[in-house]
């Protein structure tokens, strides 16, 4: 009888056997019997599942949610058709300031306080240098430039805000303008008196920010007490709720300009600027601060009075911006021909200080500019930055804004590194935007749109 040889077992836990179902996977145990034979091998396998586990379904990986972006909302008046006040004391060059600027004539303005009661307006052409080589380039029909409104108002005196002067008439025209252009006096004249005596643009500067914020607490007190009244009458309504939002913006506004400080310096959320803006506070709008020098100190750029002046800003109106000017000369140039003032420019070796003014101001009101171009007309539009492709469109006609489909857009910028829009096109520097498409400073823009319903 043949010996039997050593059953031998083996056992294959890592083996898996492929199953149809991909929802389940089994996990088994195999063992094997193997006869030691000369005789072919007979290999048996038998396997029972031990257990059975179920796949969890993968997770959809969510795309990381969008943080909305607060929208920074400018304080003040909304809109693109915006003015500037030509603000200071008494006898600093106000008004010949704005004979200058405007390139107008109010006469000889008077050396003595008041002279200007009733505020004089005029709009200033926007000098730009991209407005001025698309003209060349496209040698259009007609050509309009932006503008800005300017205002000459009534010299401010010491105690203005309780009705001194023309105190009251003074702050509400104030009131009425976006923008102040704030003139402060740095030359000596003995034949121009000063109000206060002497000159000092530190004390001026200290009693024009007082006085506007004396006439905010004013406004912000009597807004504050008619908030109260209604308050005072409780209840959890929607409307309740939107009025106690609104007064708890107006007391801080009231502590803002008890310390001392101006509204425009505020951090305001988009909710307080929307409280804020119906109050036409003095101190929410933009400044400008315009340094007066002699043609003499304006030329060699030197002046004592200027490191104290800068330093005044930073303390008390940090980011405000500083542009030394010298009316006298302005006055000058004013009356000569473009090439007879450039002529005197060149041989005084030095700048007119008003084309910056005019840009810097723009700027502090948020304002740009959008072109559209062609032989027909080169047009200059204002528009607030932020400003979308839609409401860009509305500023050149209403319609445009409501029926609105696309807007190719190219910017100056390219044109002018390139030479024409045929290799603009070619280089892919033209493109074609939709709703969302925020203008930018500089863009020329062909809207498309579609009918205006009847």
């Amino acid at each position: 009888m043949p010996l039997t040889p050593p059953l031998t077992t083996f056992s294959f836990s890592s083996l898996i056997p492929t199953f149809s179902s991909p929802a389940a996977r089994t996990v088994c145990h195999f063992s094997a019997s193997l006869h030691s034979s000369p005789s072919p091998t007979k290999f048996f396998i038998a396997f029972t599942a031990a257990r059975t586990y179920a796949s969890a379904p993968k997770k959809k990986k969510m795309p990381p949610k969008k943080q909305a972006q607060e929208v920074k909302i400018p304080l003040g008046r909304p809109g693109n058709n915006l003015k500037t006040g030509i603000v200071g004391l008494a006898n600093v060059g106000k008004s010949t300031l704005f004979q200058a600027i405007t390139k107008c004539s109010l006469g000889n303005p008077a050396n003595f306080p008041y002279a200007t009661i009733d505020p004089e307006e005029s709009r200033v052409i926007v000098p730009d240098d991209r407005f001025d080589w698309l003209v060349e380039h496209y040698k259009p029909k007609s050509v309009v430039p932006a503008h800005l409104t300017i205002y000459d108002i009534a010299g401010l005196t010491r105690g203005a805000s309780t009705g001194a002067g023309l105190g009251n008439a003074f702050l509400s025209h104030i009131r009425a303008v976006d923008a102040i252009f704030q003139v402060v006096r740095c030359f000596d004249d003995a034949e121009i008196i000063h109000v206060e005596g002497d000159v000092d643009p530190i004390r001026d500067l200290d009693i024009i920010a007082e006085e506007l914020r004396l006439k905010d607490i004013e406004f912000t007190e009597k807004a504050l007490v008619a908030l109260q009244k209604e308050t005072r009458r409780g209840g959890q309504s929607l409307e309740m709720k939107k009025l106690k939002e609104e007064q708890a913006t107006v007391e801080k506004v009231l502590q803002m300009l008890q310390d001392g400080k101006d509204v425009r310096k505020g951090n305001w959320s988009p909710k307080e600027v929307e409280h804020i803006n119906p109050l036409f506070l003095l101190s929410a709008k933009p400044v400008v601060t315009l340094v007066n020098l002699s043609e003499k100190d304006y030329i060699r750029k030197k002046n004592k009075h200027l490191p104290k002046i800068a330093e005044w800003v930073k303390t008390n109106a940090p980011g405000d911006p500083i542009i030394p000017i010298s009316v006298q000369l302005e006055e000058r140039l004013a009356v000569m021909s473009d090439a007879e003032a450039a002529e005197e420019l060149k041989t005084l070796e030095t700048t007119s200080a008003l084309p910056k003014a005019i840009q810097t101001m723009r700027k502090a009101l948020q304002l740009g500019s959008f072109f559209t171009t062609g032989t027909d007309e080169v047009r200059q539009w204002t528009i607030r930055t932020g400003t979308k492709a839609p409401q860009a469109a509305g500023v050149i006609h209403g319609d445009f804004e409501k029926t609105f489909i696309q807007a190719i857009v190219y910017n100056y910028n390219a044109l002018r590194e390139e030479g024409d829009e045929a290799t603009l096109k070619a280089k892919g520097k033209i493109m074609t935007k939709g709703k969302d498409y925020v203008v930018e400073d500089g863009d020329v823009l062909l809207i498309k749109a579609g009918a205006a319903k009847a």
